[in-house]
């Protein structure tokens, strides 16, 4: 009799040789992106992550302004997922300018235990000192899901960019294709992993972790189509709100205020 799990597998095995061989990656664009968030949704371990929020559209925000880069938000999402040491799914960068307008970007341990320090070994006296947080962009139109030669990589339809542990070769394309950085392989789980804006809580009504630990409020989440909002009201308020990379197209869903022409 034949044992049609092993068949699957050895198909699956052979398939990713070829995928990570490069005989068929140039063709995979045209025939999978189309139905891999359909795949994707239907397949063993993702079902519960079925879209409830498809009259919603979230938004996150982080105020430059006032981050004060304590670090909090990096340890409780460390706490929440288990982050193993050296990867981070959220991190926050110290931007250092002289007074020879000469900038410095550092983060050290991703931010994880603060900037209690001042730089040292910088030729000439600082003049400014900003923090910028960084974590998924939830791209309304993601390069990572494109190029999921699996549908491992998939988008819900209440605009969350998520990965299937369960279906992830580990090929490493959606990190490639990313260009927020935001993405590392696992040395646990030998999968692709990123910051998911804390799905699972925000499916039971609950902000994200780093959202809720924040000292200052420098991050907000929340839904665009709900006028009353805290996320609304601010993307609605003039002040100097941009995107990370607009010229990528990727249309991101995380917000900045008073983001600065510094910021890479």
């Amino acid at each position: 009799m034949i044992d049609i799990k092993k068949e699957i597998e050895r198909d699956r095995r052979a398939f990713i040789k070829k995928v990570l061989g490069g005989s068929i990656a140039g063709s995979l664009l045209l025939v999978l992106p189309a139905g891999a968030v359909d795949i994707a949704e239907q397949i063993p371990g993702m079902r519960e992550e079925k879209a409830v929020f498809t009259a919603k559209r979230f938004a996150f925000v982080v105020d430059i302004t006032a981050c004060i880069g304590c670090g909090s938000c990096c340890v409780a999402d460390k706490a929440e997922y288990n982050v193993p040491d050296g990867h981070y799914r959220t991190w926050v960068e110290r931007y250092i300018i002289d007074d020879h307008d000469n900038v410095f970007v550092d983060c050290p341990d991703g931010g994880l235990h603060g900037y209690i320090r001042a730089r040292e070994g910088l030729p000439h006296p600082t003049r400014d000192t900003f923090f910028v947080p960084k974590l998924c962009n939830m791209c309304e139109k993601p390069s990572c899901v494109q190029v999921c030669p699996v549908g491992a990589t998939y988008q819900t339809k209440d605009g969350f960019v998520l990965v299937d542990k369960t279906r992830c070769v580990g090929c490493s394309y959606c990190i490639q294709a990313c260009p927020y950085s935001v993405r590392f392989i696992s040395p646990a789980t030998h999968t692709a992993e990123k910051c998911t804006w804390c799905y699972h809580r925000v499916r039971k009504g609950l902000l994200p972790a780093c959202v809720e630990v924040c000292p200052v409020h420098a991050r907000k989440f929340g839904d665009l189509n709900d006028k009353n909002s805290e996320v609304y009201k601010i993307l609605h308020e003039p002040h100097v709100i941009s995107v990370l990379k607009p010229d990528m197209g990727n249309k991101p869903a995380l917000h900045y205020v008073g983001l600065r022409r510094e910021v890479v």
